[in-house]
């Protein structure tokens, strides 16, 4: 019987990244999947995408830009994908299939999908969170075959596989389940941390995506934890915090710190990561930044060839002239990643020993403090 994965979310991106390595794995002949992608809100606007997910002939991923030095420009149709589900519309649906068949659970439901509403999320619906709706699904498997289960939350979030256990057993409690559940629930769910790393720059519509050749998936290593499947961008590690550091504080701070000038400067609603690298004088402030203030901050905890390494991919992800990454997609939810990107990276590379010197990234963070308005 093959592995069936359930997918919470319906973004493009993990239709370019988990969705596209579960294809790749099942057509060299490994025995994964297939995946029920699951439309976690109500958004009817999302109705259509929902229904194209079942189609047999699965949808394109068009992969664009350069490796090793040469252009990559092809089209692959991911069929990994069986069914499109809505938690509102299938629920009864998505609970046998989480009870009977799943052995993987992915999920990427965005930077506040960890989010609750106590006084929605009672199990005698459906449950208005993504948190809550996991744990009644889980309660739902516990009170049926009880088999055990992987999850891999691909959320942007440092320890994101604990988080959400955490969340789920509050959720639980909220609802009073039994302790057997919770015991069950640790003893054999395996709540993964991992890392997801691939621009995925634009959607096609009503599902498929663009995206770059770089991918990664790094999924770090613990009791009851497995990977869906042998693909080479998949990484099983002992130590995720190298990972994250280079993504969120070199790549995903790049990406922030470009989306700030955009804001400022109020530039073009449409201008991408490229467009806005052509003028010169910010192409310039970004590598002064990633000199200066950026890996100065890694070589302090013992980065700095890995981050120098890292800062030349970044920019080639960066410059790639087939993609068509959007900066106002990059602006969303600003705020949140400065904390994340910005604000964390100066505590860590503080705590190396003595205050870093990065006076353009302390402007930044204090244009948008922790606890506070942005000035």
């Amino acid at each position: 019987m093959n592995a069936r994965i359930i997918q919470f979310g319906t973004s493009r991106f993990l239709q370019a990244h988990a969705a596209f390595f579960v294809h790749e794995a099942r057509q060299s002949g490994q025995d994964i999947g297939p995946i029920a992608v699951v439309q976690v809100s109500g958004d009817s606007g999302r109705s259509g995408r929902v229904g194209a997910f079942g189609k047999p002939g699965g949808y394109p991923v068009v992969i664009r830009g350069m490796s090793s030095g040469q252009p990559v420009d092809h089209t692959i149709e991911v069929t990994s994908v069986d069914r499109g589900l809505s938690a509102i519309e299938h629920w009864d649906e998505l609970s046998r299939l989480f009870a009977e068949s799943a052995e993987f659970v992915i999920s990427n439901t965005g930077e506040t999908g960890y989010t609750t509403w106590p006084e929605e999320d009672r199990f005698d619906g459906v449950p208005r969170s993504f948190p809550a709706k996991l744990a009644a699904l889980l309660v739902r498997r516990w009170q049926g075959s009880r088999n055990p289960l992987v999850i891999l939350p691909c959320e942007l979030m440092t320890g994101n596989g604990r988080v959400l256990k955490q969340t789920v057993i509050d959720c639980a409690r909220l609802n009073d389940v039994p302790a057997e559940f919770l015991t069950w629930l640790n003893d054999h769910v395996a709540f993964a941390e991992t890392l997801v790393d691939r621009i995925v720059s634009e959607p096609i519509e009503p599902i498929g995506a663009v995206a770059e050749p770089y991918a990664l998936w790094a999924i770090k290593r613990a009791p009851g934890v497995r990977v869906p499947c042998i693909h080479d961008s998949i990484v099983l590690t002992d130590d995720l915090e190298p990972y994250e550091r280079l993504k969120l504080h070199i790549l995903n701070l790049g990406h922030t710190f470009l989306a700030e000038i955009w804001q400022r400067d109020n530039r073009p609603a449409d201008e991408t990561v490229r467009a806005i690298l052509a003028d010169e004088d910010i192409r310039a402030r970004l590598d002064t930044l990633y000199q200066n203030e950026v890996l100065p901050g890694f070589a302090a905890n013992g980065m700095g060839d890995e981050a120098k390494a890292y800062v030349t991919t970044t920019l080639d992800r960066f410059l790639n002239p087939f993609l068509n990454h959007r900066i106002a997609d990059i602006s969303q939810h600003h705020r949140e990643k400065v904390a994340r990107r910005i604000h964390a990276f100066l505590d860590w590379a503080d705590s190396a020993g003595g205050t870093l010197h990065a006076p353009v990234l302390r402007q930044i963070a204090a244009r948008y403090p922790l606890n506070g308005d942005a000035s």
